[in-house]
């Protein structure tokens, strides 16, 4: 980051005090907008909404509002720097979600790191809300919290440190695949890093269609045949790594077609390229520094370079994702956004490039370009039907 940027995002957090704000969308100005208002015309409202609480999505703020619950524990780059701390980035969610999808979305952060504790609490806070966006919850504390809050909440609650990634990661695969003429199913796949986004990407991957995927964590590949593999890399270990091969990252990397780091910085190295297949993709997504520089990649022989930055091509980036993504989940008043519509979302992402505008530095859209969030919307509902 540089030093202009800091100096901008302080001087814009110390003039404004935050970059959210609450209006009243109705006018009281006299008595009888009062009494509209508050009481005692808000009964009838409130009594209508006891006798059927799906009244609720018609007439009040539930219909088009989402939590975004954080504990602090990840956020970033930064780590387990608390609640307090990870306001700002909940308050920048909660502006994207509505610059990009028109959704009223509230920063909550808890006081606690206790999976238990934060369950009860979203699911106490849930009948406020169409959704729930956890936020920067470490792994693997996380997995269990949104499993259990999908399980016990009627309303979607998506990890989109999981998903949203994952899902542009799909999209930008569905695009290179083009250019390199190969099909999800035919290629090597190697992802660097177990944790939320890298453990997500792999599920979504084989959901789609992929067959061979190796993944690593900081030990090495992850083999089912290790006894002291950890309780929530179990059920991947038996769906990847099918010649359960040992070692580190360049021995993976043989014959590969498709890199993906979710990792820290400067861990590719730019002569193991060549040892990858023709034309190899590169998706290195460690931020702030990626796991090789574009330019070092494509020295090393990369085909399609793409990280997580927006001063490089092929920004991989899950602004593209979520806000649609909810969007649709909202109006489609889905319960939970399944598999089946998040490889919707990243399908109608991918859509964005058309064939004849598909490029190496141009397989993904820009977070700007008009339509992405109702493009991924229409898709995630219509996968919902």
């Amino acid at each position: 980051m540089s030093d202009d940027v800091k100096k901008l995002a302080l001087d814009q957090a110390k003039k404004f005090g935050g970059k959210l704000e609450i209006k009243s969308k109705v006018k009281i100005n006299d008595k009888k907008d009062l009494s509209a208002a508050y009481t005692p015309g808000v009964a009838a409202v409130s009594s209508a909404i006891a006798n059927n609480k799906n009244l609720a999505y018609s007439l009040t703020i539930k219909k088009n509002t989402v939590a975004i619950v954080s504990d602090g524990s990840a956020i970033l780059g930064l780590g387990n720097i608390g609640p307090e701390a990870a306001m700002p980035v909940m308050e920048d969610k909660a502006a994207l979600f509505k610059r990009f999808a028109n959704i009223d979305a509230i920063p909550i952060v808890l006081g606690t790191q206790d999976s238990e504790e934060i369950i009860k609490t979203v699911k106490a806070i849930a009948p406020t809300f169409g959704g729930i966006n956890l936020e920067d919850i470490s792994a693997p504390r996380c997995f269990e919290i949104e499993k259990r809050l999908i399980d016990e909440c009627d309303i979607p609650v998506f990890h989109d440190d999981q998903h949203g990634t994952a899902i542009v990661v799909l999209a930008a695969t569905y695009n290179s695949l083009k250019l390199i003429h190969k099909k999800l199913a035919d290629i090597k796949i190697v992802i660097n890093g177990a944790g939320a986004a890298g453990l997500s990407i792999a599920k979504i991957l084989l959901a789609a269609g992929a067959k061979d995927i190796t993944l690593l964590n900081s030990k090495g590949i992850i083999n089912e045949e290790d006894p002291n593999l950890r309780p929530h890399l179990k059920n991947i270990a038996k769906k990847t790594n099918r010649k359960h091969i040992s070692g580190g990252l360049h021995t993976a990397l043989k014959d590969t077609d498709l890199f993906i780091g979710v990792s820290v910085a400067d861990l590719l190295k730019k002569e193991w390229i060549k040892d990858m297949a023709g034309k190899p993709i590169i998706f290195a997504m460690a931020n702030p520094n990626p796991e090789i520089m574009p330019d070092k990649a494509v020295a090393g022989g990369a085909y399609i370079v793409g990280t997580g930055r927006s001063d490089f091509p092929n920004q991989i980036n899950n602004v593209l994702a979520f806000p649609g993504i909810f969007r649709g989940a909202l109006d489609a008043r889905a319960k939970e956004i399944t598999m089946k519509m998040q490889i919707a979302a990243a399908k109608g992402i991918a859509s964005l490039i058309p064939d004849n505008q598909l490029t190496t530095t141009n397989i993904i859209p820009d977070v700007f370009q008009d339509g992405v969030a109702k493009v991924v919307a229409k898709a995630v509902k219509n996968a919902r039907k």
